[in-house]
This record gives C-alpha cells, structure tokens and sequence, in this order.
C-alpha cells in the first residue's frame, strides 16, 4: 500500500459522523477512498446526505495518525505488521459478509495466506479455577486438532485459551488469533505483555482501532464481533449473566454460527450465563471433540497431534475429593462431610492444593479442579 492510498483510507475512517454503512455507500458510488476525495461535496450529498460534510474537512490528528501507521508498517521487527482495507484481497470474507465490517483491519504477527478454520473461545474476566482450566484445554485440544483459536486477549478465560492454543498447536500452524479492542502498538491488560509478544510469533493479533487507541471500555464489546466473525462457532466456557461474552455467542449466533456453552455448577454466578445460553438454544458441550464432531470438522489434521477429548487420567479419587464434589465448598463443611480433624483436613487440603486438585478461593471457600 503505497502513503497516499493508505492516507485517504485513513481519512475516511476517521471522519466524524460517517460510519461504516455510509462509507460502504461512498465507496461502491465513486470507487477508492482517494477517487472519493476527488469529487465534489454536491456528488457525495447525493450518497450521504448531511453526512457528507464532514468529508469536506481533514479529520483533527490525521496527520499524526498517517505518519505513525507508516512507521509502525516499516519498524524493524521480527512480527510482520499489515493494514488491510475493505478492497484488499486478503480482507478476511466472513467478515467482509458481516453487516459491519471495519474499514481498515491492523494486523501484527504471522499474516495468513487464507483465513484458517477457527474456533472462538471466551468467558469471563474474573473465572473459577476449573473455568481456567477448562478454557486452557479446550484451547490446546482444539490447536491439536488443527484449528486456530480465536478470543479477545482479556483477563481470565482469553487469556487461558490463547495460552492453550499456544501449547497444543504443532510447528507451522497459525495457533492463535487475539482481537483487541486497543492499538495494537499498546497490550491490554498489562499482564498479557508476554502473551502478546507469544502470539505475535506464532499467532496473529487484529485490531479495528487505530494506533494509539487506548483501552476505552465501549471498544471491547464492538471488537466481539470480528471475534464471532472469524470463528465456525463460538464456545463460551464461563460467563456471568451480564458477561460480554454472552454478546459474542449473540453476534454468532446473528451470523448464523453455533454457539456452545459449557454447564458448570448452579451455585456459581459464572455458571449462568452459560446456562442461560443453554436454555436459549446453544449446545451443551463437555469435550472438545464434542465440538468438532457438531461442526463436523475433522478431528486431526496431516501433522497434527491428536485432540486430547477427555481430561487427562486421573489419579485414584480419594475420600476427600469425594467429599469436595465440584461446587466452591466452605472449611467447616468439609469437616462435616469428611469426620476429619480440622488439623488433619488442612494438611490434607494444603497437599491436594500442592497437587493441583483444589483452589482456594475467596471467602475461605475450596473447590475441586478437574485435573487436565
């Protein structure tokens, strides 16, 4: 893409007041963004009404805006860097079919020669520790079998799938797929840096917002639907009820993609949406492989190891794990259950701990993790 191309692209994204919709409009009535500016404001009046003229006038900080997306494009780095635009061949086609789809998509890292088979995995920010556990090996099995996933960067349950799509994923395939809601010359949440910088070599991450973007909270919701866009189906593994991710499955499911929900227990308020998806029509899933087989994709591909479907083998259950069950469960209820001592039980708790068989969670509550 050559400065002045990207220079017109730039501008007409960041006019005020003309949207998507109406730049789709000016751009099937006169062509290219930089064959838009040359017309008259009376011809573009006639595709945008009153809309048209804020083109008149060159958006505040386009200058600054061209200058470090041409840097940015050019540095030195080992992650390539790339924008597309709505006319680029390589603009992603499920979601150019989407009602709104970005002007420009900013790419950094391993740049597909076609958009691979995805799965998107999401949930919440703030997860039970089998919700962690579930997402990390929903996101290695799925890799395993040869899929990209595709999730948000965020804290928790995003997190956690990128990490194992990363570690399921054989050499040379396109592991992971992280759409932010910032620049992409800035890491949202912090603690993701490292995680960033892993998919930014093995993955890819995409961004709609241009560079500089902080994380502005009405940005992570518009993100869910190149999230839902560029996935078969979407699996929502823990999520509130009032859960961003309940609008990525309602953005799939808009699209005409499955939407999955993994059931968790009725005492956890992360559980419901989940389960309020169930009762909407989403299919209950317990395995990956349960996944591949309701979107009939293959369960491996040519160089890829097989798809781990169940947990790993457990070790022999024992009275107290017995006990835990699988819902958040209080000290002194354990001690009911179990007739230990309470010094007996703590050091018996503290060992399962040290295993990875229990969590402590907030409130002096415990609960079982299902080993992966």
């Amino acid at each position: 893409m050559e400065r002045e191309e990207l220079a017109a692209w730039l501008r007409l994204a960041l006019t005020p007041g003309v949207g998507t919709a109406t730049a789709r409009r000016l751009l099937a009535a006169f062509g290219l963004p930089q064959q838009l500016f040359a017309q008259a404001p009376a011809a573009w009046r006639q595709v945008a009404g009153g809309q048209a003229q804020a083109l008149a006038v060159e958006p505040e900080g386009l200058a600054g805006q061209l200058d470090a997306s041409w840097t940015w494009l050019r540095a030195d780095e080992t992650a390539p860097r790339r924008i597309l635009t709505l006319a680029d061949p390589a603009y992603p086609p499920a979601l150019l079919q989407t009602e709104d789809p970005p002007l420009l998509l900013y790419l950094l890292g391993r740049l597909p020669a076609e958009w691979p088979h995805a799965i998107a995995v999401v949930g919440s920010r703030n997860p039970t520790p089998q919700g962690l556990a579930n997402a990390r090996h929903f996101g290695r099995s799925f890799a395993q079998a040869g899929l990209t996933v595709v999730s948000g960067l965020a804290r928790g349950i995003d997190g956690a799938a990128h990490e194992g799509a990363l570690e399921g994923a054989p050499a040379g395939q396109l592991a992971t797929i992280a759409v932010v809601g910032t620049g992409l010359d800035r890491v949202y949440p912090g603690q993701h840096l490292a995680l960033s910088h892993e998919i930014a070599r093995r993955g890819l991450l995409v961004s709609e917002y241009p560079l500089g973007t902080p994380p502005l909270a009405p940005n992570f919701p518009r993100r869910n639907r190149i999230i839902a866009a560029l996935s078969a189906g979407t699996v929502v593994v823990e999520a509130a009820l009032r859960s961003g991710s309940l609008i990525t499955a309602r953005l799939a499911a808009e699209q005409g993609k499955d939407v999955f929900a993994i059931p968790g227990s009725i005492h956890s308020p992360q559980a419901r949406g989940c389960h309020a998806l169930l009762k909407q029509g989403a299919k209950l899933v317990e395995t990956a492989q349960d996944v591949l087989e309701e979107l009939a994709l293959p369960a491996r591909r040519a160089g890829a190891a097989p798809a781990t479907d169940e947990p790993g083998e457990r070790e022999p259950e024992s009275e107290l794990l017995a006990a835990l069950g699988f819902d958040p469960v209080s000290f002194d209820a354990l001690v009911a259950r179990t007739g230990m001592a309470p010094a007996v039980l703590q050091a018996r708790l503290l060992e399962c701990e040290l295993q990875g068989h229990v969590a402590r969670l907030p409130g002096g509550l415990f609960q079982r993790i299902e080993s992966t």
